[in-house]
């Protein structure tokens, strides 16, 4: 059964509001940028595979009515997450604009939808495909008044989320900070970061035991570096302090995970598929396998709204359980369609995202993306994606020899 079929047994439902644009003006889009942009980060931010200072994102700009409405969206092109570059992601996204079906005259929800659909399955296009489509978006939500959660089925609504949080790879001095502020912010649901070092990952477990006790609800990311003998002597590690979920311990292409999740479905611990669910015949490769039963959904890598309801709809249905996630160095764009996929979902196990705030030194949107105290958070105010871009960081973030303008044809 071809990938594209099964699309369509999981297609979202659409909210019945959505619908209503059918008899109004049409919109016409007169260009399309694409920008280069770095986001600066507060702080160094480390995981298993990077130390960054910033992060290096796309932003797609559709400007429709002579200016009047400009809408916005962000791709965050990982290479060892799809393989994506910040200039292929820019390539992809003026490829993307030269398909037959790319709704030039942008009318109603559906000629989105339509366009997504006639995309071939895959994983190395996905950062531009969520760009574009949420640029489409949040264009129809202003144009319409409304914010893009009323395009989607409310049937997983929920009206707050409690988001986590993530404790990267750091001194233990930092890491200290880190925990306490954490502490302070009254959430208890932990993203923890390990690499190879396995006396680095036994301290920094040790130093959120002593900060937290046991009133902390513990996740282990590894970015897919570990092999088979490494992954065996965290095992441990992992029993000795609860990790309840161990988020994609090996490479994607590595088959000794077949024997260590046995080890983890003895420990009592799921084991959750991030870099191996990109696509979705990731998706049906993770059912058939069994290996994984917990999947990270995020929007860039899953491309965008359409598809990652797609998946979420696929993986409930097969009783695989999934979580919404994000990418380190999201701005207020990618923040903001998060929180609506996180609304959307009431369903997820666990929630990342909104760390606008806390990560980002200089933001694209006038305004951060975050949440209170425990983590909680509701819908945004404002159309579209209910945030306001800062035209003047834009353009200081973004290289300008880099732009992209792709004119209406």
């Amino acid at each position: 059964m071809k990938a594209p079929f099964l699309f369509s047994l999981y297609l979202p439902m659409l909210h019945p509001d959505s619908l209503t644009t059918l008899g109004e003006k049409i919109m016409q889009i007169d260009q399309i940028l694409v920008h280069q942009v770095s986001l600066p980060f507060a702080i160094d931010f480390s995981h298993s595979l990077r130390k960054r200072s910033s992060a290096k994102n796309i932003i797609v700009e559709v400007i429709a009515d002579q200016g009047d409405i400009k809408g916005y969206g962000e791709g965050a092109p990982r290479s060892y997450v799809t393989g994506e570059s910040q200039k292929s992601a820019s390539k992809s996204v003026y490829n993307l604009l030269q398909q037959d079906s790319f709704p030039w005259e942008l009318n109603h929800i559906g000629q989105i939808w339509d366009f997504v659909d006639a995309l071939p399955d895959g994983k190395e296009h996905n950062s531009a495909i969520c760009a574009l489509e949420l640029a489409l978006l949040d264009a129809l939500g202003k144009r319409d008044d409304k914010s893009i959660i009323q395009y989607f089925s409310t049937d997983f609504f929920t009206p707050t989320v409690c988001y986590g949080i993530v404790v990267p790879i750091a001194s233990k001095k930092t890491l200290r900070e880190v925990c306490e502020l954490i502490r302070k912010m009254e959430i208890k649901k932990l993203r923890l970061k390990m690499g190879r070092d396995l006396e680095q990952n036994r301290k920094t477990t040790n130093t959120v035991q002593l900060i937290f006790g046991d009133e902390c609800d513990l996740r282990a990311d590894v970015n897919g570096v570990w092999d088979f003998e490494l992954a065996l002597a965290h095992v441990p590690l992992i029993r000795e302090h609860k990790v309840k979920v161990l988020e994609q311990p090996m490479g994607p292409d590595d088959q000794d995970i077949s024997r260590f999740a046995q080890a983890m479905q003895d420990s009592g611990v799921i084991l959750m598929a991030d870099e191996s669910a990109c696509s979705f015949a990731d998706m049906e490769r993770i059912v058939e396998e069994g290996y994984y039963s917990m999947v990270n959904v995020r929007l860039s890598k899953c491309g965008g709204f359409r598809n990652s309801l797609k998946k979420i709809g696929y993986l409930r249905n097969q009783g695989i359980s999934f979580q919404i996630g994000c990418q380190l160095g999201e701005s207020g764009l990618l923040s903001a369609a998060g929180r609506v996929l996180s609304l959307l979902s009431s369903d997820a196990l666990y929630y990342d995202g909104s760390y606008d705030k806390f990560l980002l030194k200089t933001n694209v949107t006038l305004e951060h993306v975050s949440f209170g105290p425990g983590g909680e958070a509701g819908p945004l105010a404002g159309h579209g994606l209910g945030v306001k871009i800062s035209p003047q960081n834009l353009e200081r973030l973004s290289n300008p020899s880099t732009r992209v303008t792709i004119m209406r044809p």
